[in-house]
């Protein structure tokens, strides 16, 4: 009789959902925070930012401020949302030392010891050990198939437990990777607009407007620290959660080997 293969309980939310909210924050801090009147000489958002004062001066970067602000807060949330998924995912305990205990459970041909450790585990790799033990103890009573295709209907199993697992894992992952290009190409954006600004005050007949020259050059600069920081907390970011799933992978791969491998010698 067929088994079906378990899928673990995942945390996960709409990349969609979180860019609207973050767009709806993002907003809201850049004109009731940012460009409260109280930042400014004369209580003008359209005037100079007070001496020194860091929220009227990342006001003065325009329109662009608020989009950077949205990329940054989606990165944010979606890395605590990928954290919490990975590691409900990852189980209980270090998966190295969870492997090494399926091993030696399934060297001493001790399958009730490896599906408590598998339960025990509640995670992606213990799905997937679970999955192939299962199908490991059904095929005990098979008589009609020979050893080859009984290895091959464990591996079989293996490869769709882990089939559904791996998904779950990298869900939202493509959102932070296209931060890491989008976030720099928007800060980059604001800068050259902050430029045009800044050289379009110097052009000017006569003195050059010392306000549109400044708030150019604010633009310009407070972009590109925006641009700079959402593209570094997206890279940081995409390569810690990269790096936790190949590791948790790895384990899956192996355990299965060990499995498909144990039940060839032991048979």
């Amino acid at each position: 009789m067929a088994t079906k293969a378990k899928k673990s309980k995942g945390f996960s939310v709409s990349a969609t959902i979180v860019i609207g909210a973050c767009l709806v924050v993002a907003l809201v801090i850049f004109n009731f925070v940012f460009g409260d009147p109280s930042n400014f000489q004369g209580g003008d958002p359209n005037g100079h930012p007070l001496p020194g004062n860091l929220m009227g001066t990342i006001y003065k970067g325009g329109v662009i401020v608020p989009i950077i602000q949205t990329l940054l807060l989606t990165v944010l949330v979606l890395s605590v949302e990928r954290f919490i998924a990975i590691t409900r995912a990852q189980g209980k305990g270090k998966l190295v030392k969870f492997v090494a205990n399926i091993k030696a459970a399934l060297e001493s041909n001790d399958l009730q010891k490896a599906n408590e450790l598998a339960d025990k585990q509640k995670g992606s790799v213990g799905n997937v050990v679970k999955a192939g033990l299962v199908k490991y103890a059904a095929l005990e009573d098979e008589k009609e198939m020979v050893i080859d295709q009984k290895t091959l209907s464990i591996q079989k199993e293996i490869e769709e437990a882990t089939a559904l697992e791996l998904p779950s894992l990298e869900q939202n992952l493509p959102v932070v990777a296209t931060m890491t290009t989008l976030g720099t190409l928007m800060g980059l954006l604001g800068t050259v607009i902050g430029m045009i600004k800044s050289f379009a005050a110097l052009a000017t007949a006569g003195a050059p407007d010392s306000v549109a020259l400044s708030t150019g050059i604010s633009e310009a600069l407070v972009n590109t620290a925006f641009g700079i920081a959402t593209g570094a907390f997206a890279v940081i970011s995409y390569n810690y959660f990269t790096t936790r799933i190949d590791g948790i992978t790895h384990a899956i791969d192996e355990v299965g080997f060990t499995i498909v491998q144990t039940y060839s010698t032991k048979h």
